[in-house]
């Protein structure tokens, strides 16, 4: 399994679904090696036992005490989730620049280090080199099919499975139409076309992203099965002290503060529940490239004293904000699935999600709203603050129903996916 991130080496809903459908498969007894790119760094060992640190492709290997049939592998890449070509850049200078500073006259120029650490300088032949290494490292291993997720490692799954011979599956969580609108970056279009062409079957996490592979990639329908994520039954969290006002409402929008998650319109929403209420505060937990935009709109609205924003959360922190909160709301623009906010109603949370996910099609209490449309979101806000029948029946029935969209689900489905690949034709 090629993945981009996983925990604790997590920033978005990717690392959250690959983690619960590993487990789901530990579970079923079920053997993977899951590679990811990864620049390991020493803070992160407490968390990881480490294994093999060296071999000939730099990679590492580690298990978590949790999962028994499960061995990680890290290639060390500076290739990270959610990023952009001008982003991969960014992170390579840093990384060249902190490299020079450890080693100091041992290295005399970045473009030493590049030759000798073999890190490309673009984006593009980067994810190629990660494919190649991941093929290399595929020789030793030991597996029956190659299950690669979104389209930063579609290369490396179509090269181990060229080399091994294995069929290959590709899961869609999100592409590229979802991450950029219309203004699509051609090479990672084309990335993901490929991919999905040269993919056994293509796993997408709804119908929503279904119908995008097919008429945007021109995928044949016979090929692409829906597998709905599930959620992380949430146990025994204890309910620290939150200091939050009794009095006061908390509507939280949770998720990386993108154009794909709509952002500006939950605080043009926010501005409009300011309008008939005003002990509600909205907090804003996550980061992203529109966090400043964000802020600022949030400031030019007049309602910058309402609006928390707290930054990336993880762990604890996450839980913490989910117990504070009155109301999730998810006014997402192109969302393939949105796990956020089954981990809401798993918590008790009641939610507003938008009419344009694929959690919309399985989560049937819950207020459903167009992105675009400010006055409904700000409406249902309203109306799930003022009137506790409301919120008490959105929750009640909303954590009934996340019950039966567990992670053993999926598991089972993509080992029946698994199965068809291996049944000759």
């Amino acid at each position: 399994m090629l993945g981009w991130e996983f925990p604790p080496f997590i920033s978005g809903g990717l690392g959250t679904a690959c983690y619960g459908l590993t487990r789901a498969m530990d579970q079923l007894g079920m053997e993977v090696t899951f590679v990811l790119p990864r620049m390991v760094e020493g803070k992160y060992t407490t968390h990881v036992k480490m294994l093999t640190p060296h071999s000939r492709t730099s990679a590492s290997s580690f298990k978590f005490d949790k999962l028994k049939n499960v061995k990680f592998c890290t290639i060390g890449s500076p290739l990270q989730p959610y990023s952009t070509p001008e982003a991969y850049q960014q992170q390579l200078e840093q990384t060249l620049r902190q490299k020079q500073m450890m080693l100091g006259d041992n290295i005399s120029s970045a473009s030493q280090f590049m030759v000798s650490n073999d890190y490309c300088s673009d984006m593009y032949t980067e994810v190629h080199r990660y494919a190649a290494m991941a093929a290399e490292l595929a020789q030793e291993a030991q597996f029956d099919v190659v299950h690669a997720h979104d389209w930063m490692t579609y290369p490396a799954g179509i090269a181990v499975a060229a080399i091994s011979g294995k069929p290959l599956i590709v899961h869609v969580h999100s592409t590229e139409f979802d991450r950029s609108g219309e203004n699509v970056n051609q090479m990672i279009y084309d990335i993901e076309r490929e991919g999905m062409e040269r993919a056994d079957r293509v796993i997408a996490v709804s119908h929503y992203t279904r119908n995008i592979v097919i008429s945007r990639y021109g995928i044949s329908g016979e090929k692409v099965e829906v597998v709905y994520n599930g959620v992380e039954r949430n146990g025994t969290w204890s309910l620290a002290e939150t200091g939050i006002d009794q009095d006061e409402k908390i509507v939280l929008f949770l998720g990386r503060i993108t154009m794909q998650k709509g952002p500006e319109y939950f605080l043009h929403a926010a501005k409009k529940v300011m309008e008939v209420m005003d002990n509600v505060k909205f907090v804003m937990a996550g980061s992203g490239d529109l966090m400043h935009r964000a802020i600022e709109m949030a400031a030019e609205l007049g309602i910058g004293h309402k609006v928390l924003f707290t930054g990336f959360l993880r762990g604890e922190d996450v839980q913490k904000i989910y117990r504070m909160a009155d109301l999730y709301v998810m006014p997402s623009v192109s969302e393939p699935f949105g796990i956020a906010p089954l981990e809401a109603l798993d918590h008790d949370v009641p939610v507003i999600i938008s009419k344009q996910s694929g959690v919309s099609e399985v989560l049937m209490h819950a207020l459903k709203v167009d992105f675009w449309d400010v006055n409904e979101i700000a409406n249902k806000i309203v109306a799930v603050l003022k009137f506790p029948p409301l919120q008490t029946t959105l929750r009640s029935h909303g954590n009934f129903e996340i019950r039966r969209l567990r992670w053993k689900d999926a598991a089972v489905k993509c080992a029946r996916i698994y199965d068809e690949t291996l049944v000759p034709a």
